[in-house]
């Protein structure tokens, strides 16, 4: 998830259960530009392993360059993005914009399979829209080519994050490939695991948005099981990651957007939100958190 599984986020959840860390997706082009910045999309901890190095763009050279250039930094893994269906990537013919060109498809996973001395894996949508669900032929593309595992989310490109996750199609892609498959898509629940492996026969499941109201889930809780204290103690040690990350002032704000999904379940009123949320002095910060669960959420079931 891009500007979200960053190494703080995928190392605590990594320790609350979950199999694999995901890099969030690093642009080919950013990579070959030698822009600073790209190296924290990649910074991992020797404890997250295997850790996958997720990358996008529309073309076969610059993506196989770009790969070859992250090797040094020893990923366990290399994936092509095809699933990302944001317009400033999917409406440049990268992520989700690959699957309507199959050849191109073919070119790159070939290209990365041939080159690369770490195995190669790819996560896909369904297709462009409705009219357009060539998952099928995507997945068989993957496996043919060399790739060694696919990732599926279960909506097409115009989707978004929309409608319903179509868990029928991922059983098909399972039913016809030999490379184990990965389902993505309307898990939010530790009973919906249970459902997509069941209904897909899928090798594992892959977790986003879910993960960031219940980090927790990895370890097969819901939400509700979740008690006041392990809240505060998730939201504390994320925090200290950030801020060893990023920096206090950057890593304060950057917080935010966690800490707002992590809250979210409680149904905080404004009064003592809205001044957490924009909060710049970390001191004071604290103890707002501190006030927050010592004499508000204390109040809630």
């Amino acid at each position: 998830m891009d500007g979200l599984s960053e190494r703080p986020f995928r190392s605590l959840v990594r320790k609350s259960g979950s199999a694999m860390s995901y890099t969030e997706f690093i642009n080919a082009i950013d990579v070959l530009s030698g822009i600073q910045r790209v190296h924290k999309k990649f910074s991992y901890y020797e404890s997250e392993r295997p850790v996958v190095f997720q990358i996008f763009d529309d073309d076969p050279d610059r993506i196989l360059d770009a790969a070859s250039q992250l090797i040094p930094f020893q990923p366990d893994i290399i994936d092509l993005n095809m699933g990302c269906s944001a317009h400033h990537v999917a409406g440049r013919g990268a992520g989700a914009g690959l699957l309507p060109h199959p050849h191109k498809v073919a070119a790159i996973i070939q290209n990365l399979v041939k080159n690369l001395p770490v195995p190669v894996t790819a996560k896909i949508r369904l297709g462009w829209d409705d009219h357009n669900r060539n998952y099928l032929e995507i997945a068989r593309i993957v496996e043919d080519c060399g790739a060694q595992l696919i990732a599926v989310h279960g909506r097409t490109k115009a989707q978004g994050y929309t409608g319903r996750a179509d868990w029928d199609a991922i059983a098909e892609i399972k039913s016809v490939l030999r490379i184990p498959v990965i389902a993505n898509g309307d898990v939010q629940t530790v009973t919906d695991i249970q459902r997509i492996q069941t209904h897909t026969r899928c090798d594992g499941v892959m977790i986003g948005r879910a993960a960031l109201f219940n980090p927790w889930i990895f370890s097969y809780k819901d939400r509700e099981e979740v008690s006041h204290r392990e809240v505060k103690i998730w939201i504390d040690a994320h925090l200290e990651e950030m801020i060893q990350f990023h920096g206090i002032e950057l890593g304060l704000i950057l917080f935010r957007k966690y800490l707002k999904r992590l809250l979210s379940p409680y149904q905080i009123g404004d009064e003592f939100l809205l001044p957490l949320l924009t909060e710049t002095d970390f001191n004071r910060f604290k103890n707002q958190i501190d006030h927050l669960f010592k004499n508000v959420l204390e109040q809630k079931p």
